[in-house]
């Protein structure tokens, strides 16, 4: 489905990504761990086009490099960045509105499915997203993001700074897309979201992929965790 090869990314000169490989099947949830500054926002956006990139990155057999954002996002691969980017000034509703793939026919989500999976934003549907709590934000974004129906979704940090309430029910919310058939490539720092839903966890450390294997097999590895993502 989504296959990086030999991925470089690029700041400017700085070159921050060196040689990254690795798949995303179908219905698939894969975390990006790692430590702050070891690439792996920096892999988001290099998919999504938004940094300067050498190497491959195909979608469904078809190349990516060359493509805007916005073409990407059309072929199906759905970005919820870190910093969440609301409309702070439009209503819950609108911003939902914003997210929808053309008149939303044949899609598989409908506001009545972010509503029923988020019930805070069907309350807040007509409030303005900018006075929404962090918590609530991230459900927003979340939401927006898959009114576009996308096949993948690539999440960035989607529990920072949230309680663990809402952190578990983020956690219920992805599975919910698996359920669905939508792939995740969940980045996150929370060890513990990451390892009970992921099918495969990818460790970076440098700009590069230092593991792949299964969450047991990561809980097993010790000297992976203590070397890359322990504090």
């Amino acid at each position: 489905m989504l296959k990086v090869e030999n991925l470089h990314g690029y700041y400017g000169k700085s070159h921050v990504l060196h040689g990254v490989n690795f798949e995303v099947q179908p219905g698939e949830i894969v975390a990006l761990l790692g430590r702050n500054g070891s690439g792996r926002s920096t892999t988001a956006k290099a998919i999504m086009g938004l940094v300067t990139w050498e190497g491959n990155i195909s979608w469904k057999g078809q190349p990516l490099s060359g493509r805007k954002a916005y073409e990407i996002a059309h072929l199906g691969i759905g970005y919820v960045p870190e910093n969440r980017d609301i409309f702070p000034k439009l209503t819950v509703h609108q911003n939902l509105l914003l997210g929808r793939k053309g008149s939303g026919q044949g899609s598989r989500w409908s506001f009545d499915d972010m509503y029923e999976m988020f019930p805070r934003l069907r309350e807040r549907q007509h409030t303005e997203a900018g006075v929404l709590s962090g918590g609530e934000q991230q459900m927003l974004t979340l939401c927006r993001t898959l009114m576009g129906d996308p096949d993948l979704i690539i999440i960035d940090e989607p529990t920072e700074g949230l309680a663990p309430k809402i952190v578990e029910l983020v956690g219920e919310y992805l599975q919910k897309l698996k359920a669905r058939g939508i792939s995740v490539l969940l980045i996150e720092q929370k060890l513990t979201i990451a390892m009970t839903i992921s099918d495969r966890a990818l460790v970076m450390g440098h700009g590069s992929i230092v593991f792949q294997g299964t969450p047991d097999s990561l809980r097993a590895d010790a000297d992976t965790r203590k070397e890359w993502l322990e504090v």
